[in-house]
């Protein structure tokens, strides 16, 4: 079954860190094949709240398809109503650097 594509305003990734994430793929040589993956994972076992996590990895059958910024992100469906809508940034200064993720639609508790 072919997964539809998503439209690219779904997701959002900044300039700046469309160059971190090249660095990475020519740096770590990301294999052909596989794509940016973007999903959370839980922060414990008592509803600590989720973490935003980034890799590269195949397609799998659950997962949505979505071009952003010319680049093919993956997204577990079970993952897709916390990172859409979602912008990916770099952040660096002199004491810490990495990516950033801003969702306008998360709730604060």
């Amino acid at each position: 079954m072919d997964t539809p594509k998503s439209s690219p305003t779904q997701l959002t990734i900044t300039t700046a860190a469309q160059a971190a994430i090249q660095q990475v793929i020519d740096g770590q040589q990301v294999p052909d094949g596989y794509q940016l993956r973007v999903g959370v994972r839980s922060q414990g076992m008592a509803c600590a709240g989720m973490s935003f996590m980034l890799g590269f990895d195949q397609k799998k059958e659950q997962d949505m398809e979505i071009e952003v910024a010319g680049l093919q992100v993956l997204v577990d469906r079970r993952h897709s109503m916390y990172v859409l809508g979602m912008e990916i940034d770099w952040h660096e200064d002199e004491r810490q650097r990495g990516f950033v993720f801003n969702n306008p639609s998360a709730r604060k508790t």
